[in-house]
């Protein structure tokens, strides 16, 4: 069996460029066949991130926790996510893809369903970090199982499918979470927002034994691939392996101006999208909207919007080969729309669209950031340097909620908070301008 695949490899990585379109059914059938699992994974996990915010507008009544103890709680995710990411991904090359999905996927559900005894601010904390811990290793670990099947140049169009389960997963958030904590308040003596935690923890535990039994470890454990396309997909999966990290490669990446640059750019993005991701709900609320799945339905309106501008702005950027003033044009839209809101306060349909508006820059910013890093960075800070960028970025979703947190506590209005996000993506707008060259 090896022999065959280390020899028809060779013969495949010869293959011409009609060779390659005629294994387009071939490709077409894998994608069907593993990526659904883990695209609805992905949605159930970022609802799972984000739902403390619509928990919030029930939770922290009950439980009398202030603005600063909840933001704190909210950012504490992404420290155990960040710590954990690459020790998962190691793991993962140990026991393989479909044990560590499962342990992911019924750990974080557990821990979600957990959230429902919440009664203290530690335990709070405790459960937020964990919930960070537990998910840290499904992102990477999907990526990196998409290079087991996918050769270089098929791989764009399926991360892109696989990340649009961030936007989806932002759109169902909000009505499932609103339905929740309405029609099910009070139901075998439990809250709604602890009916919120039990109705969206419970399908990430089902989904890892669905993944357990619906994915292959890899290409060679598919008993729905011939041996021939077996072959063809260890192949050309197989020429397009890049180089393992090494330390000095990423010392070099963190002594790169640049590379810092982009650091800090992702940074301040990510925070700047979970300071709205988690607290669009109180800010709706404090425009005189009341009803928790009203609420939910109308905060899924500026993500709804923002998907179409993901599509629309990224495409135009590729056409155009430019991203500088792509990306920082994107954040001066979402920092006028942010801006809007703040002198529309209490006007719900003003204020409605213009949070509209500034998700439309907000959605744009990060598939721009990351395709400039990507295209700007040298190969050898590349091959280190984009997975590194996602981790150190990601502490963005800590800071900045928590910060809001403190400032919304001793202003007692969400609004002022939303300043602390104009100011992120001002100051972003300039950087970038700075940080990548003319041209690009």
């Amino acid at each position: 069996m090896t022999r065959f695949i280390t020899s028809t490899r060779v013969a495949s990585i010869r293959s011409n460029a009609s060779d390659d379109a005629g294994h387009d059914a071939l490709y077409r059938r894998i994608a069907w066949r593993i990526v659904p699992v883990l695209l609805l994974a992905y949605i159930v996990a970022y609802i799972d991130r984000v739902n403390v915010g619509f928990a919030k507008l029930q939770m922290q009544d009950a439980l009398g926790f202030s603005d600063a103890a909840f933001g704190l709680g909210a950012g504490l995710m992404f420290v155990g996510y960040c710590l954990f990411e690459v020790p998962s991904n190691l793991l993962l090359a140990r026991i393989g893809v479909r044990k560590t999905f499962l342990r992911i996927m019924v750990l974080w559900g557990l821990t979600t369903v957990a959230m429902m005894f919440v009664t203290s601010t530690a335990q709070f904390y405790t459960a937020r970090f964990l919930l960070g811990v537990f998910e840290a290793g499904l992102f990477p670990g999907v990526i990196l199982y998409f290079t087991y099947w996918f050769p270089q140049h098929r791989r764009g169009r399926i991360i892109g499918v696989f990340m649009s389960g961030a936007l989806i997963g932002n759109i169902l958030a909000g009505p499932l979470s609103g339905a929740a904590m309405k029609f099910l308040d009070g139901a075998g003596g439990l809250a709604g927002w602890q009916w919120l935690y039990i109705t969206q923890g419970v399908p990430a535990i089902v989904l890892g034994f669905v993944a357990y039994a619906c994915l292959s470890d890899g290409p060679n454990q598919a008993h729905w691939l011939s041996m021939s396309e077996k072959a063809t997909v260890a192949a050309q999966a197989g020429a397009a392996s890049t180089e393992r990290a090494t330390l000095g490669q990423v010392a070099e990446a963190l002594r790169s101006r640049q590379f810092r640059g982009f650091v800090w750019l992702n940074f301040m993005i990510v925070g700047a999208s979970y300071t709205m991701v988690f607290w669009v709900p109180t800010l709706i609320k404090s425009w005189g909207v009341n009803d928790v799945f009203t609420i939910g339905l109308l905060s899924a309106l500026p993500s709804l919007a923002g998907v179409f501008a993901v599509i629309g702005l990224s495409r135009h950027s590729d056409l155009h080969r430019e991203r500088r003033w792509h990306f920082s044009g994107a954040c001066l839209v979402a920092a006028f729309g942010l801006w809007l809101t703040t002198i529309t306060q209490g006007q719900l349909v003003p204020s409605l669209a213009a949070l509209c508006l500034a998700t439309l820059g907000l959605a744009s910013c990060l598939p721009i950031l990351l395709a400039a890093a990507t295209e700007t960075l040298p190969p050898q800070l590349a091959t280190v340097g984009i997975p590194l960028l996602t981790s150190l970025g990601i502490l963005g979703g800590f800071a900045s909620p928590a910060i809001t947190g403190l400032i919304n506590t001793r202003s007692g209005h969400p609004v002022y908070s939303m300043y602390l996000v104009i100011g992120l993506f001002i100051v972003s707008a300039v950087l970038m301008l700075r940080v990548l060259p003319r041209g690009k």
